[in-house]
């Protein structure tokens, strides 16, 4: 079995993408060696990409796994227990493994004692605990299975397989930085286990750490990086990491789809994400994974019948999945029953205590329930089972801003901002956050650095104008009042939110304070088409009239670019605050 394994691991290194057959024989190979120890998901993940590419002639299918004498004399022991595995009789089945001698055989008896383990405790989280208190209840058995597998390690006697199981355990008990250690072990012993890599991923904090990782030259370690660019929300690599997997041969992955869907999801290009959802759901039409992400699209959408209809189609095909129970949460938080919601998000968490999304949802329905303090259980919750998720700390904040106590937010806010530098909406919070503080330069540094990112909400040019007009600095507030129509109208549809008659009411008085009265007529004449504006414009109008025959000034175009030399304010350096990272 070990020459078997280091055969597979050399070709995994020499294997490149030209070479799609062979890498057809390595996924079936691995497929084999999963099954055969219980790794449902890396069996998954692996027969779906196997599914994408050409079927192999008869005589091109790799050979079985060499039988050793160990495996012979395990045989009849190692059946029996995996029928018992599979039926998640895991107590039964380790204690028919135990003796037995064959790699794959300890590696089935060490799994078998950390899935009852696992299995006691979820039981034990249900019966006794609210979700809320998920994080108390430990697995009794970790301790003796690290012991026992670190005398193996030391001694050099673990496989791929159950390196990847030791690196389990120790992530589990929160040894962290021995755990990525391990799992690097593993990944070089064994390239092609994808559970392996998969774990890796979720203790990689930051690019950094990324880059000072060792990792073998294989085919599967560019779906790795695809997979921790998109973690680490450095899309436009993700999405040319994806690209090239796409034109090496992989075009038919429906992983590879879903994927590049969740990508363009982080960075909230909803229609795009939301074609490529319905192509894998046209592929795929009993597909379960990720479609918590859709329903999230569809959410923010506010597409109720889509919604509903794939919360019926869900319950339809497995009604006790952790996704299903999600999507029939943000179904109910659509509909505003937040109580509902937070029901099915509890649910899933009892089916899947980590599942990140469910606590970052539930957290949201506690702030529309106005329960603060079970939002921050939520919230920090979802930190605890992974830091990178920025939607978590950004809740926080959101939180202890409703509570009022700012130097909290600002710490969340920070956080959260780290995580998206380029998130107009973190940006735009931590600028709020400073102006509470009294921070009003870090404050317009925030909110003009949100404006040069991209302000999806198209807020923070109206934020920056009236800060400069709380600070008596008319020709920097002119100018952001201005910029903030520019932008407005440039988008072509008019937002809930739009202030355009506060600012023309503004840009209107400013001008004629400075004796530009046909600009200011200009911006009387506009606000007359806002009822909230219309009196104010009336009112400029006529001290305007009272002037225009004393005095005449040029023509100019109110909505021309600011680079116009005509233009009469003062154009603020954005040097100055583009400059500034919080």
């Amino acid at each position: 079995m070990t020459y078997f394994l280091s055969n597979m691991k050399m070709a995994a290194l020499c294997s490149e993408f030209g070479d799609l057959v062979q890498i057809k024989k390595q996924l079936i190979s691995v497929i084999s060696l999963c099954k055969e120890r219980g790794l449902l998901h890396s069996t998954k993940w692996a027969s779906e990409l196997a599914f994408g590419l050409d079927p192999l002639p008869k005589d091109e299918f790799p050979p079985s796994a060499p039988f050793t004498e160990e495996d012979a004399q395990d045989l009849d022991a190692l059946t029996l227990a995996k029928s018992y595995f599979d039926l998640k009789e895991y107590d039964r089945a380790a204690y028919f493994l135990k003796g037995c001698c064959s790699q794959k055989a300890y590696f089935l008896y060490m799994y078998s004692r950390y899935l009852s383990g696992e299995k006691k405790k979820d039981d034990e989280t249900v019966d006794s605990l609210g979700p809320l208190e998920k994080g108390q209840v430990r697995n009794e058995a970790l301790r003796e299975l690290r012991v026992e597998l670190s005398k193996k390690h030391t001694a050099g006697e673990l496989d791929g397989f159950t390196l990847y199981l030791y690196g389990v355990v120790l992530r589990k008990q929160d040894l962290l930085k021995e755990a990525v250690d391990v799992f690097v072990e593993a990944i070089h012993a064994l390239p092609l286990h994808w559970g392996a890599w998969l774990e890796l991923s979720n203790l990689v904090t930051n690019i950094e750490m990324l880059k000072s990782l060792s990792l073998p030259d294989s085919w599967i370690k560019d779906f790795f990086m695809a997979h921790m660019y998109t973690e680490l929300q450095m899309i436009k690599e993700a999405l040319q990491k994806y690209q090239s997997l796409i034109e090496a041969g992989f075009s038919k992955s429906t992983y590879i789809i879903s994927q590049i869907a969740v990508a363009y999801h982080n960075i909230r290009d909803i229609d795009q994400a939301l074609a490529l959802f319905n192509e894998l759901r046209d592929q795929d039409p009993y597909r379960i994974d990720n479609m918590d992400t859709f329903s999230n699209l569809l959410y923010v959408k506010s597409m109720k019948p889509e919604l509903s209809y794939l919360a019926h189609n869900l319950v339809e095909i497995d009604k006790y999945r952790v996704e299903t129970c999600c999507v029939i949460g943000n179904y109910y938080s659509l509909r505003s029953q937040h109580e509902k919601a937070a029901l099915y998000f509890q649910r899933a968490l009892k089916l899947n205590p980590r599942c990140l999304g469910a606590w970052t949802l539930m957290g949201h329905e506690y702030m529309e329930m106005k329960n603060t303090s079970a939002a921050i259980q939520a919230y920090r919750h979802a930190i605890e089972v992974n830091k990178r998720d920025y939607r978590a700390w950004y809740g926080l904040g959101q939180t202890y801003e409703i509570l009022k106590m700012p130097f909290y937010c600002l710490y969340y806010y920070r956080k959260a901002h780290q995580l998206r530098p380029n998130d107009s909406r973190m940006l735009v919070a931590l600028g709020e956050t400073y102006e509470k503080l009294s921070q009003q330069v870090e404050g317009k540094k925030c909110y003009w650095r949100a404006y040069s990112v991209g302000d999806v909400e198209k807020m923070a040019l109206l934020k920056l104008a009236k800060l400069h007009e709380q600070l008596n600095e008319s020709d920097a507030a002119a100018q952001s009042y201005m910029l903030y129509i520019q932008d407005i109208f440039s988008c072509g549809e008019q937002l809930e939110h739009a202030e355009v008659s506060t600012a023309l009411r503004y840009l209107g008085q400013y001008y004629f304070k400075n004796k530009l009265y046909h600009e200011a007529s200009l911006c009387a004449q506009r606000c007359c088409d806002y009822n909230d504006a219309r009196e104010e414009g009336k009112a400029l109008l006529r001290q305007i009239s009272q002037v225009r025959d004393q005095i005449e000034t040029p023509s100019a175009d109110l909505f021309a670019p600011l680079s116009n030399n005509n233009t009469p304010v003062r154009r603020v350096s954005p040097l100055n605050l583009i400059s500034f990272t919080p």
